[in-house]
């Protein structure tokens, strides 16, 4: 048993904010009580004199794009071709494959990240190289292998007997094993032929509580090119049966009202990237139309077109997106950004026992707790209220102001 001692802020419900100031008691990895000082003995771990928030959940982040961030300037075309591509490509090597697998790991533990949904490699050894890496130090990944057979290098390409018969060892020696899963992952349907994407289909279905996930209406000429090939983006999912609650599509900025009430129907989620939006510059995220056909949606960093690990960042970012749209955009408040970040990617992962720090919930936090003098440090210690150092927390915070972070009650950090 640990007692931890200190503000506890999360969002059970969207949109609203709970605070603690007080203990949280950890048994066995999971929150089995919570509530004031007063109810409890001396604190064994003293998180005083910053935020504790629930572990951060990235729906959508490339692993072998850590080396990439940066590449500004280049819409996403040119952006994949002249910076991802030529880097995705080494990571053929699986020495150089398991160096950025550290990098990768590394970076989202240091960020605060403890579940997310990652891109992984084209190469089968570089995504067990992944799964390995994230195995060891113990976060919570949803991965797979990626799988193309046009328009990119042709070093990136598969086929679909191939793509199967690696899927299907990848996910035999991870999915489901400890805090790792398998998600079935064709690149973009403007990279697949149909009948890869049906090879696609045919692993999710023999994989039971598998995952789903790829690119969506991300880029109006990538949109364009994908229609004059399949016609319909999302309907070049959906007609394979690829799509469903456990299905993840990233960006989503420019969909038809039609595709929003399948996405809807099915109850796929979209991972929302906003920083890498704007550095792409694709587009302003229409969150309230989402959010009115009932499709699910958290954040995602998208590296490397999105600038860094960080989901305060996302967050901040969000919040100027939806402000940019004016009456067409939905105002987010700092409760509605933390949801974003923690409780709305559990949801969107099917991870149903962590995202808040509700009793029962397993022990997955981040403490924030800046450098002192620090001008986080500054504005937090004169914070009106919980909500108001909440905001303070999104508008300044990043890595280097997480001081500590938990898996299922380990600390892997800090």
């Amino acid at each position: 048993m640990t007692l931890y001692r200190g503000t506890f802020l999360d969002t059970p419900v969207a949109g609203e904010l709970r605070a603690l100031d007080g203990v949280l008691q950890v048994e066995d990895g999971a929150v089995v009580a919570r509530g004031p000082v007063e109810d409890f003995p001396a604190a064994d771990v003293d998180l005083r004199g910053g935020l504790v928030l629930p572990g951060f959940i990235d729906t959508h982040v490339h692993y072998p794009q850590v080396r990439a961030i940066g590449g500004l300037g280049r819409p996403l075309l040119d952006w994949l071709d002249e910076c991802a591509l030529p880097e995705e490509c080494r990571l053929a090597d699986v020495a150089y494959a398991q160096q950025v697998a550290v990098e990768f790991v590394d970076g989202l533990a240091r960020a605060g990240t403890t579940s997310a949904l990652v891109f992984g490699s084209h190469f089968a050894p570089a995504v067990d190289a992944l799964f390995t890496e994230a195995d060891r130090v113990g976060l919570r990944v949803t991965s797979g292998l990626v799988v193309s057979d046009r328009l990119l290098p042709e070093a990136l390409w598969t086929t679909p007997s191939r793509a199967l018969e690696e899927g299907r060892a990848l996910a035999q020696r991870w999915h489901g094993v400890r805090r790792s899963r398998y998600a079935v992952t064709p690149r973009f349907s403007l990279s697949c032929s149909a009948e890869l994407l049906e090879s696609c289909a045919e692993l999710l279905g023999e994989l039971d509580g598998a995952y789903f996930t790829s690119h969506v209406n991300e880029n109006l000429a990538e949109v364009a090119a994908v229609a004059q090939l399949h016609g319909g983006y999302v309907d070049s999912y959906d007609e394979r049966k690829l799509l469903g609650p456990r299905s993840v599509l990233a960006h989503d900025v420019h969909p038809t009202d039609d595709e929003l009430d399948v996405l809807g129907m099915r109850g796929t989620a979209v991972a929302h990237c906003p920083t890498s939006n704007a550095a792409l510059g694709s587009g302003l995220f229409p969150l309230r139309r989402h959010r009115a056909a009932g499709v699910r949606v958290a954040l995602g960093s998208d590296v490397g077109a999105g600038t860094g690990f960080s989901l305060l960042k996302e967050g901040l970012q969000a919040y100027f997106g939806q402000q940019l749209q004016g009456a067409e955009g939905e105002p987010l408040t700092p409760a509605d950004l933390l949801h974003l970040a923690t409780a709305a990617g559990a949801d969107a992962l099917g991870l149903d026992d962590v995202g808040d720090l509700s009793v029962g919930k397993r022990f997955d936090a981040v403490w924030l707790r800046p450098p002192e003098g620090s001008t986080l440090d500054v504005v937090l210690r004169s914070a009106a209220g919980t909500d108001d150092a909440l905001a303070k927390a999104f508008a300044l915070g990043g890595p280097a102001d997480v001081a500590a972070v938990w898996v299922d009650g380990d600390r892997i950090r800090g």
